[in-house]
C-alpha cells in the first residue's frame, strides 16, 4: 500500500486519504462555510505582531501528528497530577497557542461545536506555509480531537540527533516514507533552534573529535561563539536558515554545502535516496513543494481523535 501510496499524485494520495479516514476538502461546506477564513485571519493577525509564529504553528503540528495522529492532544493543558504533551521536554519551546485559541473562540461564536481543534492546527500549519511565501494546498478536514495526552510520549517524537536508520525507523512506524521525511525535514526553513538542540555536534562530539566532522569548519566556528561551553545566555540559539522567515529551498542548499543545523538534516546525505532527494529540491524549489504539499497531506492524515473539543486546551 505504502509503496503505491509514495508513487501516486497528491489528488489520488488525497481521494485515499478522503476515503480511508473520513476526511475531506468540503467537509465545513455546509455547517461552517467561513472556517478556513476565520483561520487565516486568526494566523495573519498574529503573524503581522509576530514574524516566528509560522514556523511556531508548523511544529506543533508536526508534534501533533506523531504523538497518537493529528488529534490535537498536544494543545491539552496539564491537569493535576498529569503532565501533559505540551510540557514534555521536546514540547516545551513550543509557542503560540494562543493563535489557535483566537481562531477557535471566533468559531464557537460562528458555528459553536463544529470545527475540532485538530483541524484548527492542521489548517494553521498550512496557512504558516502559504503567508511565508511556500506553496498551497486543499487541507482534508473532518479530524476529531483526542481526549488523551501525556508529556512520557513526547519521547516518540523523532529528535534533532537522530542518524538516518532512527530517522527512516520514526517515519516508516506512521505510514511515511524516505521520500515524505526529506519533503517534511525542509520544514526546518522556517524558525529558530536553540543551542540544545545541536550542542552535540560542536562540543566534545566524539572521543576522537571535538565537531562534528560532516559540519562546515567555518559553519562550526560561528555557532561556537552563539553557543560556548558553558553558555549562560538562556534562550541562545540561531535561525533554521538565514531566510528563516521565508519558505523557500536554501535548507537542502546549505546541506549540500555542510551547513545543516542537526545531526538529523546533515544525516539526510548518509543515504543514497535521501542524498538524491535533498540534491533534487536544492536544485528545484518546484520539486520542493510538490513533494512537501504531498506529504503534509499524507501526515496530516493520520488522524486519532474521538470528539469536537469546545476548549481547544481542555476535554470535554
Amino acid at each position: 500500500m505504502d509503496v503505491t501510496v509514495t508513487l501516486l499524485s497528491s489528488l489520488i494520495i488525497f481521494s485515499i486519504s478522503s476515503t480511508g479516514n473520513g476526511l475531506s476538502s468540503n467537509y465545513y461546506d455546509q455547517t461552517c462555510p467561513d472556517a478556513e477564513s476565520i483561520v487565516t485571519n486568526a494566523v495573519k493577525k498574529a503573524m503581522m505582531k509576530d514574524q516566528t509564529v509560522p514556523a511556531a504553528l508548523l511544529r506543533m503540528h508536526f508534534h501533533d501528528c506523531f504523538i497518537r495522529g493529528c488529534d490535537a492532544s498536544v494543545l491539552i493543558n496539564s491537569v493535576g497530577q498529569n503532565s501533559a504533551e505540551k510540557d514534555g521536554p521536546p514540547n516545551v519551546s513550543l509557542h503560540a497557542f494562543y493563535v489557535i485559541d483566537n481562531a477557535k473562540q471566533e468559531l464557537e461564536s460562528k458555528c459553536p461545536g463544529v470545527v475540532s481543534c485538530a483541524d484548527i492546527l492542521a489548517l494553521s500549519a498550512r496557512d504558516a506555509v502559504v503567508l511565508s511565501g511556500g506553496p498551497t494546498w486543499d487541507v482534508p478536514k473532518g479530524r476529531k480531537d483526542g481526549r488523551t495526552s501525556m508529556a512520557s510520549e513526547t519521547r516518540q517524537l523523532p529528535a534533532p540527533t537522530f542518524n538516518i536508520a532512527q530517522l527512516q525507523q520514526s517515519f516508516s512506524q506512521r505510514g511515511l516514507s524516505m521520500e515524505d521525511l526529506v519533503a517534511l525535514s525542509g520544514g526546518h526553513t522556517l524558525g529558530f533552534s536553540h543551542c540544545s538542540s545541536f550542542e552535540n555536534r560542536i562540543h566534545n562530539f566524539n572521543s576522537t573529535n571535538d565537531v562534528d566532522p560532516s559540519m562546515h569548519p567555518s559553519f562550526a566556528s560561528s555557532l561556537k561563539s552563539i553557543c560556548p561551553i558553558h553558555n549562560k545566555v538562556k534562550n541562545a540559539g540561531t535561525t533554521m536558515d538565514p531566510s528563516s522567515t521565508t519558505f523557500d529551498n536554501t535548507y537542502y542548499k546549505l546541506i549540500l554545502q555542510e551547513k545543516g543545523l542537526f545531526s538529523s538534516d546533515q544525516a539526510l546525505l548518509t543515504s543514497p535516496k535521501t542524498k538524491d532527494l535533498v540534491s533534487k529540491f536544492a536544485s528545484s524549489q518546484e520539486a520542493f513543494s510538490k513533494a512537501f504539499v504531498n506529504s503534509m497531506i499524507k501526515m496530516s492524515s493520520i488522524t486519532g481523535g474521538q470528539e469536537v473539543r469546545k476548549d481547544c486546551r481542555v476535554v470535554n
